[in-house]
Formats: C-alpha cells, structure tokens, sequence
C-alpha cells in the first residue's frame, strides 16, 4: 500500500469520519481556505484509483466511503516509518521521542505500566 499525499491523508480523514460522503460533505469539513469542489473530487478519484476510496453511484453524483480502515492504513504507515527510520526498532522509536523531548519520564513509565499489564 502506497502512502496518501498530504491533501489525500486531510479528505481521508474526512472520510472516516463522516463514513460515507459525497465532494460537497467532504468540501464543507475540510479547513479554510477551502479547496474547489472540483480539486475535492480529483483527488478522491484518484485515491479510487489507488485502492484507499469506493463509491455508491445515485444518478451522476457518487457517494464515497473509505476502503480501508484508518486503523489499517496507521499500521502499514507506521510499520513503514519504523522500518524505514528507525532500523525496524521500536526501542529506537521511543529513544528519538525521548531525546527530542516529545516523551516525559511519566508517559514512559505509563507505557511501560501497559506492557507490563498486557504480559501478565
């Protein structure tokens, strides 16, 4: 699975929220300076194309869903990430978090408290 673009990832998240949408649904929840209802529906045709996006047809509007879960599309970005930048370690996920001060001390102990409790 290819990773979305920028503007794919905004209207995919558009998308799982409102679970099913037409252009004009997806155009009224994304941020200002709002795009032209025309790019919207470029864009979703292309992410069609691309596997992430399918559509109901009702006459010659198309009401579009996600085809993949955000659950589904975290894990393949994420495991890509971590192979990709941190050598396929998740010790040096946490490490980069920690010296670029993204993580406290607390949140690490709460996280090694969710560890530890799924081991048991």
């Amino acid at each position: 699975m290819e990773k979305l673009t920028t503007k794919e990832e905004e209207i995919m998240h558009v998308l799982w929220m409102l679970k099913k949408a037409f252009v004009k649904d997806v155009v009224a929840k994304l941020p200002k300076p709002k795009p032209h209802y025309n790019t919207v529906s470029t864009v979703i045709r292309k992410m069609e194309e691309k596997g992430f996006v399918k559509h109901e047809a009702f006459g010659n509007t198309h009401q579009y869903f996600p085809a993949i879960s955000m659950e589904d599309y975290r894990d393949t970005y994420f495991s890509n990430a971590i192979h990709s930048y941190f050598e396929n370690s998740y010790k040096n996920v946490v490490s980069f978090f920690a010296d670029e001060e993204k993580i406290s001390v607390k949140e690490l102990q709460e996280i090694i408290k969710i560890i530890e409790n799924k081991n048991k």
